[in-house]
């Protein structure tokens, strides 16, 4: 079975963060490993208390899973959120241990958690600049909202034009998440280095939190299972807007991940698909 590493957020309640890639992972049947940064009893959003791991307990619980020799199995690591610098320096000297202990060349997935609109930056000044400058260059792929793009690579990001030349500025193949698209609709755009494709479907009046957390572990559970980008794209693109849809179906606060079930590794969402 593959092994996937995911260095992000815990919340106990709430399907956002690590905790939701862990059944979306598992969903694909690949094995989850959390190594938490900051542990919360639910959605921060709703006001919870909660604890950054300290940088020397996130540092013993790597070395811990390192001992029991899984960074040389591992396939897929994904970076989320960090509460700390520190945090994001240990990840950085975690990733290079990882590359030199697997024969696996594990996919190294980071989604930078810094912010979005109109919020701007919610994360420490400085564990932004330690993820652009230290995760970001070690990453085989990024998935930044259009405000994190736009953060990282400098410049205005208005239009689907201006994501595309953003994300090639930055020099990394990237999955952009809350990419304009046309009327009433909401897309993803995968920037590769000779093209672009839009996957764009109906913008919800109120979509649930972890839609980004969701799209960057079915992603990397694609390039893990073998699609091609393309492919990987379109089928996170599919269980994204599927999800979405049952949270508004069935009333739920949170995504239903673990309903889903099966229709996040088979979903049936409709898309408009635009070769850019």
């Amino acid at each position: 079975m593959p092994l996937a590493l995911i260095l992000s957020s815990f919340v106990a309640a709430s399907r956002i963060g690590g905790a939701a890639q862990q059944y979306v992972l598992a969903a694909h049947r690949i094995d989850p490993v959390l190594v938490p940064t900051v542990m919360l009893g639910r959605n921060p959003a709703r006001g919870a208390g909660g604890q950054a791991t300290p940088p020397d307990l996130f540092a013993r619980m790597l070395a811990d899973v390192e001992a029991d020799a899984l960074f040389g199995m591992v396939d897929l690591v994904i970076t989320g959120h960090f509460s700390l610098a520190e945090q994001v320096e240990i990840a950085a000297a975690a990733l290079a241990r990882i590359k030199a202990a697997s024969e696996r060349a594990p996919v190294v997935l980071v989604d930078p958690i810094l912010g979005d609109e109109p919020k701007g930056l919610y994360v420490r000044p400085e564990v932004a600049d330690a993820v652009a400058h230290r995760l970001v260059p070690l990453a085989d792929w990024i998935t930044p909202n259009l405000w994190e793009l736009e953060f990282l690579a400098g410049g205005d990001v208005i239009d689907i034009e201006s994501a595309v030349a953003a994300a090639r500025r930055l020099g990394k193949p990237a999955l952009i998440t809350s990419a304009p698209a046309g009327e009433g609709e909401i897309g993803l755009l995968l920037v590769e280095a000779a093209s672009a494709t839009l996957f764009a479907h109906p913008r919800l009046a109120q979509a649930p939190n972890g839609t980004g957390d969701l799209v960057a572990a079915s992603f990397g559970a694609g390039l893990v299972e073998g699609l091609t980008p393309r492919a990987a794209a379109e089928r996170a693109a599919r269980a994204a807007s599927e999800a979405a849809q049952a949270a508004q179906d069935w009333r739920a606060p949170e995504l239903p991940i673990v309903a889903l079930g099966e229709r996040l590794v088979r979903p049936t969402a409709a898309l408009r698909i635009e070769a850019l």
